[in-house]
């Protein structure tokens, strides 16, 4: 291939914007917005050129009367489908980071709403007038919800963690910590290098498997400023193993005039009259963390929780009261969106509708329930052409590292589509409107009706029409 003549092929992107004509200047933004998809488009065009996976005739192609305006037409597409956008979770993980974990109640979604478009009651008393604590209302709540003495919040459970270690280890003071508790979670996010950057030593004790409370006994120095305990949200160690009780490393650091913190990460809490999550395990719940005697636990909002984004941090008044004052905390502090919607999720909690929150409904449905939806909709996905749909018994996750080795009995369809492969029905399904999100097993997609709502079933046959036709 004359690698020079392909380049000379592409044109100008004023020359672009001239075949275009209307085209780019009846889109949004106007020949602005216009010139720079194109200019994107050639780019792109160029850099497969100078990787050979595009030759001349190939680029001539792309190049002929209809073809590059259809081209343009599908950057301008892709644009649309960008950012964040409503969609159905068909996969049966409850907590899918990927899909934005925790779906929120409809009165904690309106809560939100109105605080984002109106001024709220925020930093100020209402009846004083004097300035207050943004989460006065929220720590009120969490300490009736769990037996903690306060509560504080920040944007995740990783911030939760970095307040807590640069408030009582910063400048290198020793972090006590079992070495089968360094736990790694999404997206290569380590807990020791969340200690490193929050200023402080960390203090390795026992092994992987087997960590006793000699361990953090002998570990005590004059450097020493925190004993820790991490639960292992997202996998488990089986057989030969021993790992301390939260309960005993307070005690010991009680003892030892030293504060103690437990980073549980999911936050389960069981609301009055709510039904108990008893299928998830070993999971630890934040009551019986809070009366473990520990001074600090920390946990996130979006996952068992069913709350908005959040790092939690429930205690005692003296060491909460530490962390606020700690001028790291304003970078981290929640905005009144967010406050809102916790303190709306809190009050459903109080006033016993806790199991109305959407995670706590999907987590608790039965499989008995699930199979007459999962025979519903594979009857009406039956009467899509070239579709094939059937009922099987699977399982469920409830995702995003809690429970880890918990799975849910279900009932799923199977979908196969004559013509197309599962990855490429599940490509097309991504690319509707709505975007759907299953899961692929054994040459067919799975639909779980775990994570559908009713409306979400009835969107889901049209879009599973809309990409096989």
């Amino acid at each position: 291939m004359d690698q020079a003549r392909a380049f000379r092929l592409l044109p100008s992107v004023e020359e672009a914007l001239v075949r275009l004509g209307p085209r780019a200047l009846d889109l949004p933004g106007g020949r602005e917005r216009a010139t720079e998809l194109v200019r994107e488009l050639l780019d792109r065009w160029r850099q497969d050129l100078r990787a050979a996976a595009l030759d001349e005739a190939s680029l001539g192609a792309r190049l002929a009367p209809g073809a590059f305006e259809s081209a343009f037409d599908a950057v301008v597409e892709r644009e649309a489908r960008r950012g964040m956008v409503r969609v159905i979770n068909a996969t049966g993980v409850v907590l899918n980071t990927g899909l934005g974990r925790a779906p929120v109640h409809a009165e904690v979604a309106k809560a939100m709403g109105e605080a984002a478009m109106s001024y709220v009651v925020l930093e100020v008393d209402r009846d004083s007038g004097r300035r207050s604590e943004r989460d006065q209302e929220l720590s009120r709540q969490l300490a009736r919800l769990t037996g903690a003495q306060a509560a504080i919040a920040v944007n995740n459970n990783a911030a939760a963690v970095y307040l807590v270690l640069s408030t009582f280890a910063w400048g290198g003071r020793e972090v006590v910590v079992s070495r089968g508790e360094l736990v790694e979670i999404g997206g290569a996010f380590r807990v020791p290098e969340v200690m490193i950057r929050a200023g402080v030593t960390l203090k390795e004790i026992g092994t992987t498997n087997r960590t006793h409370l000699a361990d953090y006994a002998q570990a005590i120095g004059e450097k020493t400023a925190l004993l820790m305990k991490v639960h292992t949200s997202n996998y488990r160690v089986r057989g030969f193993v021993h790992e301390v009780p939260m309960a005993e490393i307070a005690g010991l650091a009680q003892q030892r005039g030293l504060p103690s913190a437990f980073d549980l990460g999911s936050g389960l809490i069981d609301p009055p009259k709510a039904a108990p999550l008893t299928g998830l395990g070993d999971e630890p719940r934040v009551v019986e963390a809070v009366q473990s005697g520990c001074n600090l636990v920390t946990f996130s909002g979006d996952k068992l929780l069913g709350a908005p984004q959040a790092g939690l941090i429930v205690g005692t008044k003296a060491e909460i009261s530490l962390l606020r004052r700690n001028p790291i905390y304003r970078a981290l502090r929640l905005d009144k969106v967010s406050l809102a919607g916790l303190e709306a999720t809190f009050r459903l909690m109080l006033d016993g509708r806790g199991d109305e929150l959407p995670v706590r409904r999907m987590l608790l449905t039965t499989a008995e329930s699930i199979l007459p939806r999962a025979q519903a909709l594979a009857q009406a996905l039956a009467s899509v052409p070239r579709l094939d749909a059937t009922v099987v018994e699977e399982r469920s996750q409830p995702g995003s590292g809690s429970a880890p080795d918990v799975f849910l009995p279900t009932s799923c369809v199977r979908v196969v589509a004559r013509a197309l492969g599962e990855e490429e029905l599940l490509m097309r399904l991504r690319q509707g409107e709505p975007p759907v999100f299953a899961r692929a097993h054994a040459g067919a997609v799975l639909l779980d009706p775990r994570t559908l709502t009713d409306s979400d079933a009835r969107e889901l046959v049209r879009a599973m029409a809309a990409a096989v036709a």
